[in-house]
Formats: C-alpha cells, sequence, structure tokens
C-alpha cells in the first residue's frame, strides 16, 4: 500500500510540496496567539463530590470560594488603623463590578491569622466572578493590575494567582525549549548527515507538524476547554517525532539510492515500502498511546492526548508526504551542501561492524546479561515504591515568582500555614446543624468550623486546620470530615483544594486499569500486525515497562525525595503530581515503541530474507544502531529543553522523558533485545496458526525484500506508477 502511495507521490511531487506548504501557512494563521485562549487549570474531575459541592455551591450563592490572596502592606500604617482600612476598601472600589463577586477581610472576621505577625499586613480573600475557570483568570487578571495601583503594598496568593504565573511560565518555557532545541537539533543533524540539505529535512517536517498541530488545537478549543499544557506537548512531541521519522526516511532513502544510483524514483518507492511502513506504524502506536488519556475525566489530561494524538498525526502525514515529495525532487542532491570536514559515512554491511559484534556478543552470553540489565534497571525504579502523591500547588512555580514569594509570606508573617474546606450543608435544620457544626470542630487538626454563608436550608461552612493542603495530614482531615455522619434528613458535600487532591486520586485509580488495558491491546494488536508474530508484542511491552518504571524512579528520588533541587533548580513539594506520571506513562509507551518498531522492522526484513534468527538480529541491531542513536540524541535534545522549564512538572516530564529515551535507545535495545530474542530464538515468530495464516495473507509487512522467494514475482521497475501486479510479499517465515 505505501509502495503505491509512494509511487503516487513521485508522479504529483511538485503538487504535493505546493499543497503542503499552503496548508501550512494556512495553519500558521489559525494558530496564532493559541496560548492566550488556553486554559490554565483542568485538574479536577467533573464527577467528583468536591466538584459537585462547587456547583453546588455556586448555583445557590454564587462564587464564595477563595479564588485569590491578596496581601496588603503599610511600612507606616498598623492593619488596625482607620486610614489603612480606607486603602483597601478604595482599591476594591476601582475594580470593576464584573470581576469580583466577594471579598472578605480581616476586619469581617477578626481572625488574628489574617493580621502579619507585625500588624504592617493583612489579608484579603477574593472570590472572583465568571462561570468556567477560563472566566475566572480574566478576571483575575482584570483585577491585579487595578488593586496593585493602591498607595500599600501588594501581593497576590492563592489559586488563580498561581494559575495565572504558571500561564506566564508555560509560554516563556515553550519559547525557551524552541530557542534551545531547534539550533542544537540542526548543528547535529548537519554532523549526523554530514550535508545542509539532508539536515534541513527534519527541521521542515517537524515545523510542519507543530504547526499543523498547534491549528487542530485552535479549531478544537472552540469546541471544548483545552489546557494551556497542550502546545508543550506538541513541541516535544511534534518536533520530536518529526525528526525521528524523517531521520528514518532520509537515512533509508539515501541508503537506496546508494544501492541504485540511476533509480530515483525506484528508491524513493521502496524506502516508502519500508521506512515509511515503519513510521506509519510508529505514529500509529503514539497516537493510540496518547489516547487512552482521553478516558480520564480531567481536562488536563484529555487536552495532552489531543495535543499528543494531534502532533504525531500531523508528523506522521508530514513524514508521509511533504517528506517524500521533497526527496522526489532533490533527487541525488539531497546530499548537497556536504559539509567538507565530516567523513561522509560508508554503506552499512549486513553482519559487520561494532553494533554488530555488540549484538554477538550479547548473544553469547544472553542470561546473563538479561540478568545484569533487569536487575539494574529494577534498582533504577526502586524508589517510586515509596512514591507520595500530590497535586498543584504554588511550589511547582519557580521560588522568585511574585505567587510562589507571596505564598511563602502567608506561612512566614502569618502564622502556621493553614489549608481550608468548603462543607455545603442543605436540608438540615437548625439544632441538626449545630450539631453536625460541632462534629466537624471534633475532627484532629481542625482549628476553626465557620459560617461563610446560607440561604434557606442551605449552609456553607468553612472549615480550617494547619498544615500545606497537599500534606498527608490534610488529606486525612478531608476523609475524617467526609466520614462523620450527615444530618439527619441532609446532605453535606467536601470541597476545597485538599478535596481535589482526594478525589483527583480517586480518580486516577479508578480509570487506570481502562487506560493500561486501552494501551497494551493496541500495542498487541499494532504489533501484531506489523509483525506476525504474538511473541514480541508481549517482549515489546515487557521491554517498555523496564524502562518506563526506571524512569519513574529516578523522577521519585528527584522530585519527591528532594535530591538534586538545587541543582536543577526547583522548591521540592515532597510528592509527585498525580498526573504527571500518566502523562508520562503514555508519552513513553508510545515513545519506547517507536525504535522498538524500527529495529524489529529491519530485523524483520532480514528474518523473512534468510531464516536464521541470530544473523537477523544481528543486521536489524547494526543496520538500525547507529540510526536509532542518531534518532535518541536528536529527541532527547528536544524533550530535555523542557528540563529547563520553570514549572516542576514540565521540568519533572522533561527529565523523566529524557531519562527513560536513554535507556531505551542504549540499555534495552542494545543489550535487552538481543538478549531476550537470543533466548527465545524461532519463538520470537510464533503465531497460532490461523492467525499466522491470516496475516501472510493481510499482514503489513515489507513490501519489497533483498529476493523474491522461488516461485514468487519480484516487482518490476514498469511497475513504479503504482499499478503493481506482482506479489511482492516476502517468504514465509519459518517460525510462523
Amino acid at each position: 500500500m505505501l509502495e503505491r502511495w509512494g509511487a503516487m507521490i513521485v508522479r504529483r511531487s511538485l503538487v504535493v510540496v505546493l499543497v503542503g506548504l499552503f496548508v501550512t501557512a494556512l495553519a500558521a494563521v489559525a494558530g496564532i496567539g493559541l496560548e492566550d485562549k488556553l486554559s490554565a487549570g483542568g485538574f479536577d474531575d467533573p464527577g467528583s463530590e468536591a466538584a459537585e459541592e462547587l456547583a453546588l455551591e455556586r448555583e445557590t450563592f454564587g462564587n464564595r470560594t477563595v479564588d485569590a490572596i491578596v496581601i496588603f502592606t503599610s511600612d507606616d500604617l498598623q492593619a488596625s488603623d482607620p486610614a489603612f482600612r480606607a486603602e483597601v476598601e478604595e482599591a476594591f472600589a476601582a475594580v470593576p463590578e464584573d470581576t469580583v463577586v466577594a471579598t472578605q477581610a480581616w476586619y469581617d472576621t477578626q481572625d488574628p491569622a489574617m493580621v502579619s505577625d507585625d500588624g504592617h499586613s493583612a489579608l484579603v480573600y477574593v472570590s472572583l466572578a465568571g462561570e468556567i475557570q477560563n472566566d475566572f483568570g480574566d478576571s483575575y487578571e482584570r483585577m491585579e493590575p487595578v488593586i496593585a495601583e493602591s498607595d500599600l503594598e501588594t501581593a497576590f496568593a492563592g489559586p488563580y494567582a498561581v494559575y495565572v504565573d504558571v500561564n506566564h511560565e508555560t509560554k516563556e518555557d515553550l519559547l525557551l525549549a524552541e530557542l534551545v532545541s531547534l539550533p542544537v537539533v540542526l548543528l547535529l543533524s548537519l554532523i549526523i548527515f554530514r550535508s545542509v540539505v539532508a539536515a534541513l529535512m527534519p527541521l521542515l517536517v517537524g515545523i510542519v507538524a507543530v504547526i499543523g498541530a498547534r491549528a487542530m488545537m485552535a479549531g478544537l478549543n472552540e469546541l471544548t476547554e483545552v489546557s494551556i499544557f497542550a502546545p508543550n506537548i506538541i513541541t516535544l512531541l511534534g518536533l520530536g517525532l518529526a525528526i525521528d521519522y524523517a531521520l528514518f526516511i532520509v537515512s533509508r532513502f539515501r541508503e537506496e539510492i546508494a544501492a541504485t544510483p540511476d533509480d530515483v524514483r525506484r528508491a524513493l518507492v521502496r524506502t516508502m515500502g519500508t521506512a515509511g511502513r515503519t513510521v506509519a506504524f510508529s505514529a500509529l502506536t503514539v497516537a493510540a498511546a496518547m489516547s487512552s488519556l482521553l478516558v480520564f475525566p480531567q481536562t488536563f489530561l484529555k487536552s495532552i492526548g489531543y495535543g499528543g494524538i494531534a502532533a504525531v498525526l500531523i508528523a506522521m502525514v508530514a513524514a508521509l508526504t511533504v517528506l517524500p515529495a521533497t526527496l522526489a525532487l532533490l533527487g541525488r542532491r539531497i546530499d548537497a551542501g556536504r559539509i567538507p570536514f565530516l567523513k561522509q559515512s560508508r554503506a552499512v554491511e549486513t553482519d559487520h561492524g561494532a553494533w554488530a559484534r555488540l549484538a554477538r556478543g550479547v548473544m553469547r552470553r544472553p542470561i546473563l546479561v538479561a540478568t545484569v540489565v533487569v536487575v539494574g534497571l529494577l534498582a533504577i525504579a526502586a524508589p517510586f515504591l515509596g512514591v507520595k502523591w500530590g497535586s498543584v500547588d504554588y511550589r511547582v512555580l519557580p521560588s522568585d515568582t511574585p505567587s510562589h514569594v507571596a505564598s511563602d509570606r502567608l506561612s512566614t508573617e502569618f502564622g502556621p500555614e493553614r489549608s481550608t474546606a468548603n462543607v455545603l450543608v442543605t436540608g438540615a435544620d437548625e439544632a441538626d446543624l449545630a450539631g453536625y457544626t460541632e462534629s466537624l470542630r471534633g475532627v484532629g487538626g481542625v482549628v476553626d468550623v465557620s459560617p461563610v454563608t446560607a440561604e434557606g436550608d442551605t449552609t456553607l461552612l468553612r472549615v480550617s486546620w494547619e498544615g500545606n493542603s497537599q500534606s498527608e495530614a490534610s488529606k486525612q482531615v478531608v476523609e475524617d470530615l467526609r466520614a462523620i455522619d450527615t444530618p439527619a434528613g441532609g446532605e453535606a458535600l467536601v470541597g476545597g483544594l485538599t478535596a481535589d487532591t482526594v478525589d483527583l486520586a480517586d480518580s486516577i485509580g479508578n480509570h487506570l486499569p481502562l487506560m493500561g488495558v486501552i494501551v497494551i491491546s493496541v500495542m498487541l494488536v499494532l504489533l501484531f500486525l506489523a509483525f506476525g508474530s504474538l511473541v514480541l508484542p508481549l517482549k515489546a511491552v515487557l521491554m517498555n515497562a523496564f524502562s518506563i518504571t526506571a524512569s519513574f524512579g529516578v523522577v521519585t528520588w528527584i522530585f519527591s525525595d528532594g535530591h538534586l533541587a538545587d541543582l536543577l533548580g526547583f522548591t521540592p513539594q515532597g510528592f509527585l503530581d498525580l498526573t504527571n506520571p500518566i502523562v508520562m506513562l503514555a508519552i513513553l509507551f508510545g515513545l519506547s515503541m517507536d525504535y522498538e518498531v524500527f529495529l524489529l522492522s529491519r530485523v524483520r526484513e532480514q528474518w523473512d530474507a534468510t531464516g536464521d534468527n541470530d544473523l537477523a538480529v544481528q543486521t536489524g541491531v547494526q543496520k538500525t544502531g547507529r540510526i536509532i542513536t542518531s534518532a535518541a540524541l536528536l529527541l532527547g535534545v528536544v524533550i530535555g529543553a523542557f528540563s529547563l522549564s520553570g514549572v516542576v512538572f514540565m521540568k519533572m516530564m522533561g527529565i523523566g522523558m529524557l531519562v527513560a529515551i536513554i535507556i531505551d535507545a542504549t540499555v534495552v535495545r542494545a543489550l535487552l533485545v538481543p538478549a531476550t530474542m537470543k533466548l527465545l530464538g524461532r519463538w520470537n515468530w510464533w503465531a497460532p496458526a490461523p492467525l499466522a495464516r491470516w496475516w501472510e495473507r493481510y499482514g503489513f509487512r515489507d513490501e519489497y525484500d533483498e529476493k523474491p522467494a522461488a516461485g514468487e514475482v519480484a516487482p518490476r521497475d514498469g511497475d513504479l506508477d503504482g499499478d503493481l501486479d506482482g506479489d511482492a510479499t516476502g517468504r514465509v517465515p519459518a517460525g510462523a
């Protein structure tokens, strides 16, 4: 199928390139200002108790959640001075009416915790106007500069101060990642390809992929809420995978054109039938892995899934249309602009070279190698056994970010850090409500329960206790609050930041098994279609599990346990964000399959040609060794650039994924895969007889082999126009 597609691309190469450039230009216009339209939050489960409490609270009373905290400070005035209070009231009087729906100042509650220890600063809790999260963010951004004009010194903390700072930081981080990674990728491409024209091909595909995926997100944002982090994933996956795919295709094209220097068309069609097929299956596996995020109800996770699917599919389309069309126009000029001081690579030998020697060495002692590698990877993964979970708070931001500085002031100048929960009580009479309130006060750790507002038989209570909202003790307080018997004939819902985290953990735990079933099932099916074996897909999933859990161990050791915090420039939270490992799991399962598919495709080619498992393995490792190493290096640069992010969970994702890619492209691919394939021998290619026969007839095998089997018809030059009438399959594998 892809050979016919390649033949069509050859015939219409100029049209394909021009259409591709036109569509890319339209997409670039559609993606302008994308980040300004996206949501900063989306970490909650709309069906959770905390979300239900918040929705009912807003329906009954309007918004009464503490969305922002303003710290007013005067060097000259005490907070108790009437002039101080007048300045605060004047500041809020200047705020547009459709921005703030409620405030609660220290003078409303006489709460000493809302006045600083030195008496010169005081707090105002702010509830913002809006219907959805983006509305609240917009309200905050309209309020903040107005309040900042006050004659008193101001600082801003609270959820939306953090969200807005995360939004701004994310935009800067994305720009930094692109500015850092693109020049380095171009330089490395020049070294890898040793010619200017060839080196530009990965960047061409990468730019098309990023622009196209951003346009898709702009369109999707008109239909549903999309997280601000989607563009980061688009750059990470779109640029990274597009570079990989371009590297695979350009390298194979140069190999084929070296073998048939007088027939550029045949070389390109053959490239599409081999490397193009690999790219298609790799992209489908990554997209399938990213689609598993759509089972979660959180907007953040769904958005990462949307962005990842868009990025990988556009990268695949660009790599299978614009790139081969460009190669058809360039022909042998793909090597134009050779770098004179870089030695040109020689043709790859089938069973010689350093990578083949390494594979032979591994296969001489497969049990020893496999044991050492597995034990080593499990040791690296060990810290993950003690992981603690939490969610986003101000510590995800750099320590000098305004909302982080303000949040630190809350815990240093206003006494111990406090956390709160909103408890919405409905249907209770006065006596039952009083008894329930006393029960809330009796929960261990609770320091205050105060009424916020009431209407009819619905009352909103605010419960407070000392400690960070993401601590284990705070989560236990929420569990204890929810365990109290509700008033007779009434109902009580517990919400707030800590309750959100508790519900997030439950939601992820409930949906994670379905995600696993989707990822593994789709991987097994796609890899069977690619290789005609049931053993190889199972082995590939197991190999991926080793590299992924090792990366989880590293990020736990760094970000949860706090090692290397000063070197990497972040504030340890003492836990991992609940959503990050889920995102990493989806992305890494896809990326790990990228190299697995590429390696096994070359192994399968040799197996079909010879039926010799050992020779197939060492030849596949040799032919893909330099290319996979180069691809991993380029992808590592793109992903590693995100480790420079100031937002902790983006930094964690960059470092964790970089570790997984390094492990997967070196230890797993060069040591563990050859060792396990040697141990399995001909069983690598086993499938039940009915499935084997089905695959022989319908499977997506390479459509070109070095030599056709006896009785089969070799593809003819005249068939390159796409009207292939010969059987272009390889011979029946001996182990099927």
